[in-house]
């Protein structure tokens, strides 16, 4: 028996005239936005389209989504809702046969998508896609995600690259190779499968301890958030981001991060938008560079969990298969629960825990922490970051930690170990994003902020700080720990660094 369905306009119409009949479904995945959405501009211009969403945490795998990042999608999807006045079609299960029934139940002409790029979702779309075709049912996937597709930026030999810099020049210095933001959707004939209850709060994507609580007062999610988030960035926070972006304690990051991964707004909107700002403002040109080469970052690993599908578990330097990691669980609570007894690196922890969210130059500071000075294995820190990031995407994720371990494609050298000490004092100098997170510390002076444990009792006492009482002394001594770490490294084998 056919669903009944109802069909609303959830978008003005501008120009009167007949819409086609075609039908088609249109699934939503990370690409929770209207604007500068392929798969839903041209699903709409077939004719009427019913949106959907599918919860299908089996088909994920290990890679479930964390907390954070169920917390993230819950607003997401509220907004997008209310954005197709509550026309949203949310569903909760196998992905494949859901949509095989929706399509068989709904007389839909088609489905549309965008496409992703994680290994499991390669594999799921090609199933599905095969199922309908064998059905004769229109099938179509699109790129709402990158600037470029994995495939468009190989070598002359088609292999991938395997190094940022040549892969950035190949595919993102000018703009020729890249879609411009589609115009705006004139209009939006939507269908709403009215047999269906199921509601997003019924997908049951809040934690019930409550925890999300005290990040929110950070974001705005959503379509609109993401856009005003980007407007504020190139308003203020664009001028110096070469250098500022560096400092935690200042606002040169742009944090479009979160919308970028679900997809609140596009990667080729948030390159356009710059560079017309940095075009036109001559003296943001540096500026404006850095921050496009950041967005390529993301393609570059993107790319990499592309081509290398087991990047999430496997070094992708194999001689690091040998590294003799340490298992130390005491410390690995240290690090998760910002208790180190280093002020910039428990500054850094905490602000993820408190905010869903870590400063990128953090980020370096605490993984190296982590891999080498504690000599825990990166897929620790991974798997941490997975849980407590509102922007845990698995291509950042996995390449960022085996960048940072040395294990990566264009690694960070295995003698550059991060000192918490220096790297505190130079990049967090007036001490104001230690102090917010490491309140404990915050009558500290500057010249003993990094090195509590270094100050005179007396010092100590004016700041009311009692190490091993209301902050722990250090867990690890540095120089021991470098001198470590660096033996670990050198016993490796005298291997060629290529990947695979």
């Amino acid at each position: 028996m056919k669903s009944d369905i109802v069909r609303l306009k959830a978008l003005d119409i501008t120009k009167k005239q007949e819409m086609p009949t075609k039908k088609t479904l249109f699934w939503f995945r990370q690409d929770l936005r209207i604007s500068d959405n392929p798969g839903l501009y041209e699903a709409a211009k077939q004719g009427a389209v019913m949106p959907v969403y599918i919860q299908d945490e089996k088909t994920a795998g290990d890679f479930k989504m964390g907390e954070a990042s169920l917390w993230w999608l819950y607003h997401s999807l509220t907004d997008l809702n209310n954005s197709l006045n509550n026309t949203l079609n949310v569903y909760q299960g196998n992905a494949k046969e859901i949509l095989l029934r929706l399509v068989k139940d709904n007389c839909m002409d088609a489905i549309y998508w965008n496409r992703c790029y994680e290994p499991q979702r390669i594999k799921e779309d090609t199933d599905i896609k095969s199922s309908f075709k064998a059905e004769n049912i229109d099938c179509q996937s699109f790129n709402g995600s990158l600037l470029l597709e994995p495939w468009q930026v190989v070598k002359s030999d088609g292999n991938p690259y395997k190094v940022f810099t040549p892969f950035y020049q190949k595919g993102y210095l000018g703009i020729s190779n890249i879609r411009r933001p589609l115009p705006k959707l004139e209009k939006l004939d939507l269908i709403k499968e009215q047999s269906n209850k199921t509601t997003i709060t019924q997908l049951n994507l809040l934690s019930d301890k409550n925890w999300h609580k005290k990040i929110e007062p950070y974001w705005t999610i959503g379509e609109k958030g993401a856009r005003e988030k980007l407007q504020t960035f190139l308003n203020e926070g664009l001028l110096y981001y070469k250098e500022g972006r560096n400092f935690p304690g200042k606002n040169n990051t742009s944090r479009l991060s979160p919308h970028l991964h679900f997809g609140e707004i596009s990667p080729n909107q948030v390159w356009f938008e710059a560079a017309t700002k940095g075009l036109v403002e001559n003296h943001l040109r540096a500026d404006l560079d850095c921050f496009l080469s950041e967005l390529g970052w993301r393609e570059f690993s993107y790319n990499l969990l592309y081509y290398f599908p087991d990047l999430p578990h496997k070094n992708l330097q194999s001689k690091f298969d040998m590294f003799p990691w340490e298992n130390n669980l005491e410390d690995l609570k240290a690090w998760q629960q910002g208790q180190t007894g280093y002020p910039i690196v428990d500054a850094g922890m905490r602000e993820l825990w408190q905010t869903g969210y870590m400063h990128n130059r953090v980020r370096m500071i605490v993984g190296s922490f982590l891999v080498k000075n504690l000599l825990l294995h990166w897929h620790h820190g991974e798997k941490w970051f997975w849980d407590c990031l509102v922007d845990a995407d698995l291509a950042n994720n996995s390449a960022s930690w085996q960048w940072i371990a040395g294990c990566g494609a264009d690694a960070a050298p295995y003698f550059r170990i991060f000192n918490p000490i220096t790297q505190g004092e130079k990049f967090d100098p007036e001490g104001n994003y230690t102090r917010h997170f490491v309140p404990e510390l915050a009558n500290m002076p500057n010249k003993y902020l990094f090195r509590p444990w270094q100050a005179p009792v007396d010092i100590l006492e004016r700041a009311g700080v009692v190490l091993g009482y209301n902050y722990p002394k250090p867990i690890i001594n540095l120089e021991f720990s470098r001198h470590r770490a660096l033996e670990a490294f050198a016993s490796l084998p005298k291997t060629s660094l290529s990947i695979i």
